[in-house]
Order: C-alpha cells, then sequence, then structure tokens
C-alpha cells in the first residue's frame, strides 16, 4: 500500500450537520500542539518499547484538494488525512480538519494525528509485530500516545473530550456507503481498539 489514509466521512461529507465558523488561529494551535504531543510521546516510549532509535515522519502539514504532496506519484486526496511510507510524512486536508474541528471539537484533531503518527510507527515496526488490521492497530496506537501525553501532563482531558473521541472514532468507521467495508472496522471495533491502547498502553497493541 503507497499510501496510508483515513477514508472518511460520514456525516461531515454528508452534510448532514451545520458547520460552525472556525477559528483558523485556536485551530492550528491545536493542530501543532497534537504534532508536539504524539511525537513526544513516541519519542520517549518507541525506544523504551521496541529498543529501537526513534525518528520523527516529517510533517508535510495541510493542504486542500489534490493540491497536497503526492505519494509515490499518486495526488492527495480531497478531505482526507494519510501517512505516506514512500516519503514517510503525514498530511491532512485543511477542510477535513475544519469540519471535524467545528462540528466535534478539538479531539478531532488530536486523533487524526495520532492516528495516522501511528501509521508512521507501524512503518518502523518489524513486519511480524504489524498486525493484518492495521488500522484497528493504529486506532489502538493512537490510544495509548494520548492516553500516555494526558498522563505526564502534555494534554489535559477535559470534559466532553470522551465524547468528541466517540465521536470522531464513528465518524471515520466503515458504516457508511461511500466506505469500502473492512477499510478500518466498524464504530465497536474502532471504539474497541481505541480503548485498549488507552487501558493497556503500546504493549497490548502489538500482538
Amino acid at each position: 500500500m503507497r499510501r496510508i489514509a483515513l477514508l472518511l466521512l460520514a456525516v461531515l461529507v454528508a452534510g448532514c450537520t451545520e458547520t460552525t465558523a472556525v477559528n483558523q488561529d485556536t485551530m492550528d494551535k491545536d493542530i501543532q500542539s497534537a504534532v508536539e504531543v504524539v511525537d513526544d510521546f513516541w519519542r520517549q516510549t518507541f525506544p523504551e518499547a521496541f529498543g529501537e532509535p526513534y525518528e520523527s515522519p516529517r510533517v508535510a502539514g495541510g493542504y486542500t484538494g489534490v493540491d497536497g504532496p503526492q505519494c509515490a506519484g499518486e495526488r492527495s486526496v480531497p478531505f482526507n488525512a494519510y501517512y505516506c511510507p514512500t516519503g514517510d510524512y503525514i498530511a491532512w486536508d485543511e477542510d477535513l480538519m475544519a469540519a471535524g474541528y467545528s462540528q466535534i471539537g478539538d479531539a478531532w484533531v488530536y486523533l487524526i494525528i495520532a492516528h495516522e503518527w501511528a501509521h508512521a510507527i507501524q512503518a518502523r515496526l518489524d513486519t511480524d509485530q504489524v498486525s493484518v488490521a492495521a488500522e484497528l492497530q493504529a486506532d489502538c496506537l493512537a490510544g495509548a500516545s494520548l492516553q500516555g501525553a494526558a498522563e505526564t501532563g502534555r494534554i489535559a482531558i477535559e470534559p466532553g473530550d470522551a465524547q468528541e473521541l466517540a465521536q470522531t472514532l464513528a465518524a471515520v468507521a466503515d458504516e457508511y456507503p461511500w466506505t469500502r467495508v473492512s477499510d478500518h472496522g466498524n464504530i465497536q471495533e474502532r471504539t474497541s481498539a481505541f480503548s485498549l491502547g488507552v487501558n493497556r498502553g503500546v504493549e497490548a497493541c502489538i500482538s
């Protein structure tokens, strides 16, 4: 697979709910914070968990539509976020981030970035450590990284965050006609995988 993407999106694409105006500066700060706390978690945890040095993936940042960085010759996908193994970078559509941010909240950007970062972690693992259910494993690793960041005080879990995370997992599940079955897992599978990482840490995600 040349590009590991988060194929989206439920009600955000369908336009079934109204969006509210997004403060771009505030959202950008939350995105930058998410990048920093997730990278910091893996910088500390990866060598301890896997006995190998850690190198951060490149952050290609936001793009719009098909104007993002190409991955192995493939153009960027509108309203998407992805990790590109050949370029070892993470990128996301700004419209995707704004839509989720306005409808769900700041937990949206943290989970999107943590999930794509988890794909970068998978690319650094031995083949036998990467689950055949790679997307669910990425959800598990995302849960472990966000919980780890909370435990070290890098982020604060606020009232409503749990609901926002659940809404985000529901929005990217495979229960909609425009997603391929088994791309990422259904709502229950994604929530269970994320919760496994939260409750039991990185080691529970590698099996």
